[in-house]
């Protein structure tokens, strides 16, 4: 696969990640969940401007390129996507993990010459471990705060350890739910709310602290707990778990980009 295709591959699993409704506290095409500056038409233009981003750094990954050039092509589009924002941070964590995936993707592919499994384009990226460890970290983003406030690891950790979260909780629920012929929303929305109930999210700590991430993680646990995206009326109790996410102001970002990097790794599977 060029890197071309890879590239719309991951704006289009970006955009399969926001057109995913409901979604608790997250932007749909619908609302903007627990978010007060920022719509769907705010991720859209972000979308546009990072097609050529992610199409970079697969040239990259694929002419074995050092992580320095990885991370010029990272700074650069966070700046174009703040710019295309007025400011607003919609895909900083997406540019960071997906960027990452798609290289490490276009590096296993350059090598193999053909299709690559989703788990070992996570542990390729280990391959970068060293250079993510002495990379500077803007120790003021609302992220990077949580994580220090509350000592949790954050995604420079999961990509050095090759995506733990990804290849031991996502990939196996979305090929699971899938596989039980779940439609590919009811399969999203199931695989969203497994990563919510197991993952430490930054988003989720930054904004309601250590009982905001308790509590969001016990909504999730009790959606599953009732049989989730496999019963009937699902959407109705998810719409009710967001209103609850909402009143409170949560966000699970990290898990929508978890999320998002997942369905990239099923799509280049077969691609």
């Amino acid at each position: 696969m060029d890197s071309a295709r890879l590239g719309r591959l991951a704006i289009a699993s970006l955009h399969a990640e926001l057109a995913l409704a409901p979604k608790p506290g997250l932007v749909t095409p619908f609302d903007s969940g627990s978010h007060h500056d920022m719509d769907a038409g705010t991720f859209l233009r972000s979308l546009f401007t990072l097609r050529h981003y992610f199409i970079a750094v697969a040239d990259a990954g694929a002419s074995a390129a050092p992580f320095q050039t990885l991370r010029r092509h990272g700074i650069a589009a966070e700046i174009s996507m703040l710019h295309a924002t007025a400011g607003i941070n919609t895909h900083r964590g997406a540019i960071f993990s997906l960027g990452l995936l798609v290289a490490a993707s276009a590096a296993c592919r350059g090598r193999a010459g053909g299709a690559i499994a989703a788990e070992q384009v996570c542990h390729e990226v280990r391959r970068w471990a060293a250079e993510l460890a002495g990379a500077p970290l803007d120790a003021n983003s609302p992220g990077q705060r949580a994580r220090a406030r509350h000592g949790v690891q954050g995604v420079r950790e999961q990509a050095a350890a090759g995506y733990p979260l990804l290849r031991g909780v996502a990939l196996p629920t979305l090929r699971h739910a899938l596989a039980s012929g779940l439609p590919r929303q009811a399969a999203m929305c199931q695989t969203l709310m497994q990563l919510i109930a197991c993952v430490d999210d930054l988003n989720l700590l930054h904004r309601g602290g250590a009982g905001g991430l308790r509590w969001a993680q016990q909504q999730a646990r009790g959606f599953l707990d009732a049989g989730g995206a496999f019963v009937p009326g699902w959407q109705a109790c998810l719409h009710s778990i967001g209103d609850g996410f909402v009143a409170r102001r949560l966000s699970p970002g990290g898990s929508a980009d978890l999320l998002a990097c997942a369905w990239f790794l099923l799509q280049q599977e077969v691609a």
